[in-house]
């Protein structure tokens, strides 16, 4: 991806996002944001999508910037929110399971793609997205629970459906793991001779 188009892909991304997610907390009695903490989100996903630009502002400005591990690790933030603002958890029933998969497949990607700046294995690169993946699973169920489904209607089928979230939100992150690792012909090296790969 060139330095142009990522650009502009990750300002959309993240312009796109905020403004939807404005929207919803400004209109939290529309059907498909009733019940969805859409305040909450408003809050917490400009913030999460802005941990790459920090930290290779921070750390890594030396290098080029990882546009694709920025956008793959925007995109899920993006995805949850477009699917309420269209009422698509609510109206298809596949849905959300599709989204547990699919986005920490995206989160994890994005995290190992990181890791290339790094001198890690690609065993250990495997390992620690998969990881990755798992915690980040767990943390957003808890964060489900405490936002909204302990005094919702859901609470009484919660068991079951965070069993199948976090199944599924580990296979996604085991997939993306397992075939960047594969596809990318991973070798120990050092950050800065693979930098260029991420962009």
């Amino acid at each position: 991806m060139s330095s142009r188009v990522g650009l502009i892909a990750n300002i959309a991304a993240k312009v796109l996002l905020v403004g939807l997610l404005v929207y919803g907390a400004l209109n939290p009695g529309l059907p498909q944001f009733a019940g969805k903490a859409m305040t909450g989100r408003a809050i917490a996903y400009p913030l999460a999508t802005m941990v790459v630009p920090i930290g290779w502002w921070l750390f890594a400005r030396d290098r080029r910037y990882p546009f694709v591990a920025d956008l793959l690790i925007t995109a899920p933030f993006l995805i949850d929110t477009v699917g309420n603002a269209l009422d698509l958890y609510d109206s298809i029933g596949w849905w959300d399971d599709a989204n547990h998969f699919m986005n920490w497949a995206l989160l994890a990607g994005g995290f190992v793609l990181l890791l290339r700046w790094s001198d890690v294995t690609a065993l250990v690169a495997g390992l620690l997205g998969i990881g990755f993946g798992a915690t980040t699973a767990i943390l957003w169920e808890l964060m489900e629970y405490v936002t909204f489904i302990r005094n919702s209607p859901e609470l009484a089928t919660a068991y079951t459906d965070t069993l199948g979230d976090l199944g599924l939100g580990l296979a996604g992150s085991v997939t993306a793991s397992t075939l960047i690792i594969l596809a990318s012909g991973w070798q120990q090296r050092s950050g800065e001779s693979v930098s260029g790969r991420m962009t």
